[in-house]
């Protein structure tokens, strides 16, 4: 499979997430006296839908970029594992319902709690891998283009 096809590929997943959770959204406000998913719920959707963008942009650096097809791919798993990551977190609390800010000390997690330099290394490891993986794919297209 092409980095191309993969970005794709993990576009369309995202995008089925993003729907998915919509329904989930969409009975949570029909049963709601306030007519409002929880905050996480909303959240999840929204960024599943997002990062399907995302992913499609991702692709499409990828399938112009003059780097190898090993590192585009490593570049866009890096980037979609902290996207899924995160909407998973939003899954995760949505459902348990713990919280309306996740990065909130205490970290809650259900009953418990998140030590918070737990928290801030996934959120560092989340912004190189993010931005480092976006960096190779904008940098073998512009490589491209020279």
């Amino acid at each position: 499979m092409s980095p191309y096809e993969l970005g794709l590929l993990c576009a369309g997943a995202f995008l089925l997430a993003g729907l998915l959770t919509g329904v989930w959204k969409y009975r949570r406000i029909m049963v709601s006296a306030e007519a409002a998913a929880p905050q996480y719920v909303d959240i999840a959707h929204r960024a599943a839908l997002m990062y399907s963008f995302a992913c499609v942009v991702l692709a499409l650096l990828a399938e112009r970029s003059r780097w190898p097809d090993w590192l585009d791919s490593l570049a866009i798993l890096v980037s979609v594992l902290f996207f899924a990551l995160a909407v998973a977190s939003y899954v995760l609390h949505g459902w348990l319902r713990d919280t309306d800010n996740q990065l909130a000390r205490p970290h809650r997690l259900g009953d418990r709690t998140v030590p918070p330099a737990a928290m801030v290394a996934f959120m560092l490891a989340l912004i190189a891998g993010e931005i480092g993986g976006l960096l190779i794919l904008i940098s073998g297209f512009l490589a491209g283009l020279a």
